[in-house]
Order: C-alpha cells, then structure tokens, then sequence
C-alpha cells in the first residue's frame, strides 16, 4: 500500500538519534513508576512526578482532572498550523502482589504495574520533553492527556465530561499499548476493531435449600445455575453470526456450604466480549432471557445486575494507516506490521475514539531471551524497555505526519 501521508522535512534519523539518546532517562522514570504503583484515581503520587516533570521542562498543563488526570498542552511555534493532535496514557497499576526479583521491584504491597501502564507514562514523558523542546518545528497543537484508572472503573468517560478534547478542540487522537503478545521490533496496528467491548453481569439464582437425601424438598439452585451456565454458551454458538467474533465467560460460580446440603442460592458472575458495534444491547436481552427461561422452568428466581463497561476500540482507516506508515519506519524488521492483531481484551481509550477519530495500536514488548515474555496481569509480568525509546519515536513522527498532511 503507497502512503497518502508524505514524509516529514524533520531530519529522522536525527530525531531517532536524539530520542535514543534519551533512552537512559525513559527507563529511570518508568521504573521510579514502577516501583510506586497505584490503583485507578488513586495515582497521587504519579500525578506528582509527571507534573514535576513537566513543570520542570516549563510544559503548561492542568492537574486534578477526573481525580488524578494530567493534560499537557504544547503549542508549536511553526505559524499556519491550527491543527490538534492527542495523545494518551494510561498511568494506573493492578491489585497483584509483584513476584518479580528486580531492584525496581513494587514497593506498594499488593499492588503493581502489570500491564505495562508505567512504560506508557514514561513513553507519554518522553514525547512531551521531545516535542516541547522542538515546538519550533510544530505546526500544531500537542494536547498530552495523562489518564487514570483504565484498569477500572474507567478514567477517559470523566476526563471527557470534563472537557479534555476541548479548549482547543482536538481533532484526531492516538495512543499505544506496551504488548506482551507481540515480540520486541513489531507494532499491532489496523483500521477498524481492534479490541472488544466489555460486558459483566452477576446473577444470583434463588432456590429452595434443603436436605441432600430429600431434594423434592427442594429448588437445588446448583442445579439451576449449572443449566444457566452451560445455556449461556449457546448464544455465541446460535445467535450471533457466525462471521462477528464474541465470548461468553462465567468466571464465578459460588454456592453451597456442606455436601448434604441442598444450596438455596448460586451466584456467578461473567463478562461478554464482541467486536461488532452493532451486537450493543444484544447480549444483555438474550443472558436475561435464558436465565429467566431456565429458573422458570425450575421455579426458582433471580437477581440480575448487567452494565456495560467500555465499548470496542474502533480505529479510524486515515488514522491508522498513519501510525502505520510511521511505525513501519520505526520498527524496521522482517515482522514489522502486524496487521491481523486484535484481542478480545477492553480499553476505555474506546471512549476517546467514539468522540474523535483516532488510532489505538500495539508495541511489541516481549523478548523470550530475557525472560520478558509473561502475559499482561501475570505477577511476573515485565517487558523489554527498549521498547520505550520506540514508543517515543513513533509518537513523534505520527505528531510531525499529521501536521503536515
């Protein structure tokens, strides 16, 4: 595919020389990061040191957006330029007890950066110093958004209502996962899905509890649940085409208390994945259906709580065959573009693309050789930081493309 975007008069292999050369400073901060995690709108003190960061480097910015949130404005100095571009990060960590044997080990018990969201705050870091202190070369506006809480329950969705695409209105936005599922050197990147939306429910079956030896006694809401599990599985099997991708997942089932004794109540909880925008509203009809069809016919009953938690991560074409073109540039091996990458995880990023178009795409991270390959929310989770220098790279030359399209 021929590129619409034209190459940039920047000096890149001087920009890839100067951003290396930063490397040193990325990996300080991202494991300063790492070693302070916290929980979504809890990021005190990371909020702290991104804003002593860029205070420093004298980059204007708002804090105590949607709690924790940070956005840092950076105006180009390159008159004609009126165009807006955003860039986010996530910063929050994960409730997991770090197993990793390293010396920017958590020092936050129960609590740690096993998603890679501390590479994403340096990288963001990184992009800003690089591009404040190049804004004579922007033609544009740069507006860097620091988010809290992707892991739950969401930080874009607040820092949306409270305005950070507006004033000045930004007109396209593009953001970067580290991602342990791709080798060092590749970049996940395509138009269209590239990750699901997010469903849960909990479900509490009410039964009629009783002695084991007499269950016509009895409404067994073991018995019922285990029905409603394996119900459930036909959705995807049956009702939704067979072309969409979607899952159906109870990952809880609690019930019972002694082995002759009949369970009054069950409870699972479960969560619905699916690319397709248009199956909204779909799941949530057809699990209430079956549930209830299925207690009827035991005559037991059921609390339900369904709710929607982030919607798909749908990419804009324009947008990403312009992360594409760049980071095909950037990553330079025989792996280079992986465009069939997709994943049924969430993002709330989702909610940022629904407001403007935008690209959200993958950075290979993993390296086997260094024993950096275990997978996102493992207790070992880690990632080779060299992918931190790239990140930055990208980002800037995607800044430097879209101003001068």
């Amino acid at each position: 595919m021929v590129s619409s975007f034209p190459h940039s008069a920047v000096d890149l292999s001087a920009v890839r020389l100067e951003i290396r050369a930063l490397e040193p400073q990325l990996v300080e901060w991202r494991r300063q990061l790492h070693q302070k995690p916290e929980l979504g709108f809890q990021e005190r003190l990371t909020a702290q040191l991104v804003s002593r960061k860029l205070q420093a480097w004298g980059i204007d910015h708002e804090t105590g957006i949607a709690e924790t949130g940070i956005v840092a404005i950076i105006q180009g100095n390159k008159p004609g330029g009126e165009k807006v571009l955003a860039i986010r990060a996530d910063m929050d960590a994960l409730p997991i007890q770090e197993l990793n044997d390293v010396s920017y080990k958590s020092q936050h018990d129960g609590v740690m950066h096993a998603c890679g969201h501390d590479g994403h705050t340096a990288i963001a870091l990184g992009t800003a110093y690089h591009l404040h202190k190049h804004r004579h070369n922007l033609s544009g506006t740069v507006k860097i958004i620091f988010q809290p809480a992707e892991e739950g329950p969401g930080g874009a969705k607040p820092m949306i209502k409270q305005g950070v695409l507006k004033n000045p209105d930004v007109d396209a936005i593009i953001g970067l996962h580290l991602w342990n599922n791709l080798p060092l050197g590749t970049v996940g990147v395509r138009p269209g899905a590239l990750m699901a939306s997010v469903e849960c429910f909990n479900c509490t079956i009410l039964g009629q509890g009783g002695h084991g030896a007499m269950p016509h006694q009895t409404i067994d809401s073991i018995v019922v649940a285990a029905q409603v599990v394996n119900a459930l599985q036909t959705i995807v099997a049956r009702n939704v085409n067979p072309i969409d991708s979607a899952v159906v997942t109870v990952g809880e089932l609690h019930a019972g208390t002694k082995l002759n004794v009949i369970a009054d109540t069950a409870r699972m909880s479960g969560t619905i994945r699916y690319f397709n925008p248009d199956l909204a509203g779909f799941f949530h009809q057809r699990v209430e259906s079956i549930i209830a069809g299925v207690c009827q016919s035991h005559g037991a009953k059921y609390d339900l709580e369904y709710w929607n938690l982030y919607p798909p991560v749908i990419n804009d074409a324009h947008m990403a065959e312009l992360v594409r073109s760049v980071a095909a540039a950037v990553v330079e091996t025989p792996l280079g573009i992986v465009p069939t990458c997709q994943t049924m995880g969430g993002e709330d990023m989702s909610f940022f693309l629904q407001e403007v178009p935008g690209c959200y795409f993958f950075l290979g991270a993993a390296n086997p050789q260094k024993n950096l390959a275990y997978p996102h929310h493992h207790p070992r989770f880690d990632f080779d930081e060299t992918a931190l220098a790239m990140g930055v790279e990208i980002f800037v030359r995607c800044v430097e493309k879209f101003f001068d399209r």
